[in-house]
């Protein structure tokens, strides 16, 4: 049974003394026993998350604060406070803060913890890339074993 039920915070509190330039994870969801994933994640200004495809879950994002866009495939949308925005697994994706940043909400099916199994073919299954968006500045490491944010020299979180 979840160790937390109920309210888990308020967007005001968590955004009250946020220094505009910084960026990364405010808040994630941690009950135990959960069935799902949760982060609110700040961009400051002008930062971006790059293109990149998670194969295995959907993810709904919600914008709470800034604005922005999300870049889908070819398509460019304006995001901005309210938007609601459903990214399906497979799809290739980014997301750019405009010039006040972008605070969202993502929510996902939790992964299953890891277990030391046979590889499936062509290399296993891939990683959730929470461990490469760096916690300051937003920025998702294009290697997969980095450990420090080529943008700001941040370590990035572990596993």
């Amino acid at each position: 049974m979840p160790s937390v039920s109920g309210v888990l915070g308020r967007m005001s509190d968590l955004l009250r003394g946020v220094v505009a330039d910084r960026g990364g994870a405010l808040w994630r969801l941690a009950a135990e026993g959960r069935q799902l994933d949760s982060n609110v994640i700040r961009l400051p200004a002008d930062a971006k998350v790059d293109f990149h495809v998670e194969p295995d879950l959907d993810v709904l994002l919600y914008v709470t604060a800034g604005s922005g866009w999300l870049d889908v495939a070819d398509t460019r949308q304006e995001l901005e406070p309210g938007c609601v925005t459903w990214l399906p697994h497979g799809a290739r994706r980014a997301l750019s803060a405009g010039a006040d940043g972008l605070v969202y909400l993502t929510v996902h099916r939790r992964r299953p913890g890891l277990a030391i199994r046979t590889a499936a073919p062509e290399g296993g299954e891939p990683a959730c890339l929470l461990n490469r968006v760096c916690t300051e500045c937003g920025r998702l490491a294009q290697e997969s074993d980095a450990r420090y944010c080529a943008r700001c020299g941040t370590v990035l979180p572990s596993d």
